[in-house]
């Protein structure tokens, strides 16, 4: 199948897609200051440039969208009809490119949790999402045990992480 669009027009589509401050990391933005919690965000001193770092609990929130982080299984995430093997391979990269940094991240100390679109895109879903997202932020330990697919705690053997967050990072 061809694409419905002139390569002009798909350039112009594809050029217009943000990589940062997208309508979900706002979402979750600004739920988590109205709850009170400081982070920074786009922190390049990080693997992977992370869209949320909460220095005071050690934790960094990535905000994925579903398409262009291949979340499987998810109704928004489609390979187009054409041109498949370059959005095939540029996905994978993209998933290997996100393990990878989220791998670095564990091991200089940091929680990840890695926030899907489709968790937040319905309001009906939302909230609870955000809530619970909150709880795991604020208190990993209770919140690992009532819903491991959020976060991953750290083993208390685990070594010290060697990383500190500085303030002018």
């Amino acid at each position: 199948m061809t694409d419905v669009m002139t390569p002009e027009q798909r350039s112009r589509c594809m050029a217009a897609i943000k990589g940062k401050d997208t309508k979900p990391e706002m979402i979750v933005r600004k739920y988590l200051f109205s709850r009170g919690l400081r982070f920074r965000v786009q922190v390049r001193k990080l693997p992977g440039t992370p869209d949320i770092v909460l220095p005071k609990y050690r934790t960094i929130i990535f905000v994925n969208g579903c398409f262009w982080h291949g979340h499987e299984g998810c109704r928004y995430f489609r390979l187009p009809q054409s041109n498949v093997d370059f959005w095939r391979n540029k996905i994978q990269r993209n998933i290997s490119r996100d393990t990878r940094n989220e791998s670095e991240l564990k091991s200089l100390g940091w929680r990840v949790i890695r926030v899907w679109e489709c968790a937040i895109k319905t309001i009906s879903e939302r909230d609870e999402y955000l809530r619970s997202l909150y709880r795991t932020i604020v208190n990993p330990v209770e919140s690992y045990e009532a819903n491991d697919n959020i976060a991953s705690v750290p083993i208390a053997a685990e070594s010290e992480p060697t990383y500190s967050f500085h303030k002018n990072a």
